[in-house]
C-alpha cells in the first residue's frame, strides 16, 4: 500500500505477547492490518535453533513447516498479486472489481475450506499488470509464493527464484547473501540473459520481511548490473520497525530508486530472551508400519528439462537434468500453457496411486511450486508441505507451531540437514514425494526411512523425471 494508506493505521495498534519456550517471548504490534486478518490464521510461533535469530513465524499458509491445503498457499500468493495490481493501476483500477477479489482472498485465507473456490476464481479474472515485470522470489521458502504471485497474471509477467545450489555449468547473474540465515548464500541463474537487463519494475517477493536487509541486498547487486527505477518488495509479513524502515528511504535517496512496500500485515516485533530448550523433548520414535512401502515411479510430464549438473558440499557431481521451468532458471508468462498441462498429467498418474482419503503431497527444499500445483489437482483429502532446511525446536503444546520434527540428510547434498515438521505417524494414508532429479538411492534413504514411520500405507516417491537413468533410485516395489 502507499504511505497515505499505511499512515491511516499506524495508530491503531494491538499489542499480543507470545511466550514461546522458556526464557523466549516475543511481543507482536499490529500496525497496519487493513483486512482485519486475525494473527492466527497467517502463524504461530516457534523457536528457532539459530544465534542469529532466535524465533520464527511458522507460517499457516506457506505449506513448508505445517501442511496445509495446497490451494491456501496459492491463494497466499494470489492475494499478494491482487495488492500489486492495484499498486500498478492505481486510479484506473476498478476499485468495485478490486473490492471484490480482496474479499474473496481474504475470505479463503481466513476460512480454507473456500480457499480453492476463490483461487479459481481469482485465476480466472485473467489480471494484466499496465507494464512488464519481473518477479524474483527468495530461496527457499519464498520459491513457491513468488511463482504463484506471478503466475496469477496472465501476460506480461516473468519469474525467477533464487537458490542455493551450485550450477557450476550456468553463471549466476545476481548474488548476494541473507545475513540472518543460517543459508545464507542466494545465486540467481537466468538462462534468458535478458531477464534482468531491461528497465521494467522488479518485484521481489518473500514469505516474511524484518529487517529488510535481504532486499537491501538484492537491490544493490542488481542496480550496479542492471539498474532501473523501480522495485517493489511484496511479502506477507512486515515485521521493519524503526532504523529498518528508514532504510529503504536511505536506499532510494543514494540509488536514485523507488521502493515499494506491500503486505497483509504489518507490525513491529519485541523479542525478550534467549531460549531455553526442554532437552526431554518428544522425537520421532516408531518403527514403520508393517504394511507401509516405498514405490518409486517416474513421471513423465512432457515438460522440457535442463541438461545442466550440479555439485554438493563434497564436490560429488549430479548429472541429472533439473525441470527447465520450475523457476529457478526464469519463466515467463508464455510458458505458463505447458506447465499448467504437465501438472494436470502427473496429477492424473497420482491420483491412480491413493489408497486411502487422506493423503500428503511433499515437496523437497527449494522444490515447491510444481508440487504444490500437482497436490491442488488430486482432488479432496489432499494436504500439501515441504522438507526444509529451518532447524526449529519442537514442542507438543496447542499454542506452539511445531509439534513434531524429523531430521536427515537431504538428498542433494548431504552435508546439509533437512527437516520434517508437523506430521504425525498415521496422519496420511499415503504420502508422496516429489523430487526434481533423479538423486543415489542410498541418498534418498534417510528421508523415505523417515517418511515410512509416519505413512499409514504407502510412501510415493515420485521423480519427475521423462526416463530412469543410472545410479538413480532404486525402488522397494516399483511403479512405472
Amino acid at each position: 500500500m502507499n504511505n497515505s494508506i499505511l499512515s491511516d493505521y499506524y495508530p491503531k495498534t494491538n499489542l499480543r505477547t507470545y511466550n514461546i519456550v522458556e526464557n523466549l517471548q516475543v511481543n507482536v504490534t499490529e500496525t497496519f492490518n487493513p483486512f482485519h486478518m486475525p494473527l492466527d490464521s497467517l502463524f504461530s510461533m516457534a523457536a528457532r535453533i539459530n544465534k542469529k535469530r532466535t524465533f520464527l513465524f511458522v507460517s499457516k499458509v506457506l505449506g513448508k513447516h505445517i501442511p496445509v491445503d495446497p490451494y491456501t498457499s496459492l491463494l497466499s500468493g494470489a492475494a499478494l498479486a491482487l495488492l500489486l495490481y492495484q499498486e500498478m493501476n492505481g486510479d484506473s483500477v476498478d476499485s468495485d472489481r478490486m473490492t471484490e477479489l480482496l474479499d474473496m482472498a481474504v475470505h479463503g485465507l481466513i476460512h480454507p475450506e473456500f480457499a480453492k473456490e476463490a483461487y479459481q476464481h481469482l485465476l480466472a479474472a485473467q489480471l494484466v499488470l499496465p507494464k512488464p515485470v519481473v518477479f524474483i522470489g527468495f530461496a527457499e521458502t519464498a520459491t513457491a509464493l513468488g511463482h504463484s504471485v506471478y503466475n496469477i497474471f496472465a501476460e506480461q509477467a516473468s519469474y525467477i527464484h533464487t537458490t542455493r545450489e551450485h550450477i557450476p555449468d550456468l553463471e549466476s547473474v545476481v548474488s548476494f547473501v541473507e545475513e540472518h540465515s543460517h543459508a545464507v548464500d542466494h545465486l540467481c541463474y537466468a538462462l534468458d540473459t535478458e531477464l534482468l537487463s531491461g528497465t521494467e519494475p522488479i518485484i521481489l517477493v518473500d514469505d516474511e520481511i524484518t529487517t529488510g536487509k535481504t532486499a537491501i541486498n538484492t537491490i544493490r547487486d542488481i542496480q550496479s548490473k542492471f539498474p532501473r527505477e523501480e522495485y517493489v518488495v511484496v511479502s506477507l509479513l512486515d515485521w521493519r520497525s524503526g532504523s529498518n524502515l528508514q532504510r529503504y528511504c536511505d536506499l532510494e535517496q543514494e540509488l536514485g530508486i523507488r521502493i515499494k512496500s506491500l503486505c497483509l500485515l504489518q507490525g513491529n516485533i519485541e523479542v525478550i530472551g534467549s531460549p531455553v530448550f526442554n532437552k526431554d523433548t518428544e522425537q520421532l520414535d516408531r518403527e514403520a508400519a508393517l504394511e507401509c512401502e516405498v514405490v518409486t515411479t517416474y513421471a513423465p510430464d512432457g515438460m522440457e528439462r535442463l541438461e545442466v549438473s550440479s555439485i554438493d558440499s563434497y564436490g560429488e557431481i549430479n548429472t541429472a537434468p533439473y525441470m527447465k521451468y520450475s523457476g529457478r532458471f526464469g519463466i515467463v508468462s508464455q510458458d505458463n500453457p505447458g506447465l499448467d498441462q504437465g501438472v494436470k498429467r502427473i496429477a492424473e498418474q497420482l491420483r491412480q496411486l491413493r489408497r486411502g482419503p487422506k493423503a500428503l503431497v511433499m515437496g523437497v527444499g527449494e522444490f515447491m511450486y510444481l508440487p504444490m500445483r500437482v497436490a491442488a489437482e488430486m482432488g479432496e483429502g489432499i494436504a500439501y508441505q515441504s522438507s526444509t532446511r529451518s532447524p526449529i525446536h519442537p514442542e507438543r503444546r496447542p499454542d506452539y507451531g511445531v509439534h513434531s520434527a524429523a531430521a536427515y540428510p537431504s538428498a542433494g547434498d548431504p552435508e546439509i540437514t533437512n527437516f520434517i515438521y508437523n506430521v504425525a505417524p498415521d496422519q496420511y494414508d499415503d504420502i508422496f514425494v516429489l523430487i526434481e532429479r533423479d538423486v543415489p538411492h542410498e541418498r534418498m534413504k534417510p528421508m523415505l526411512d523417515i517418511l515410512k514411520k509416519l505413512a499409514r500405507h504407502k510412501v510415493h516417491l515420485i521423480v519427475l523425471t521423462s526416463e530412469r537413468r543410472s545410479g538413480g533410485p532404486t525402488n522397494e516395489g516399483n511403479s512405472n
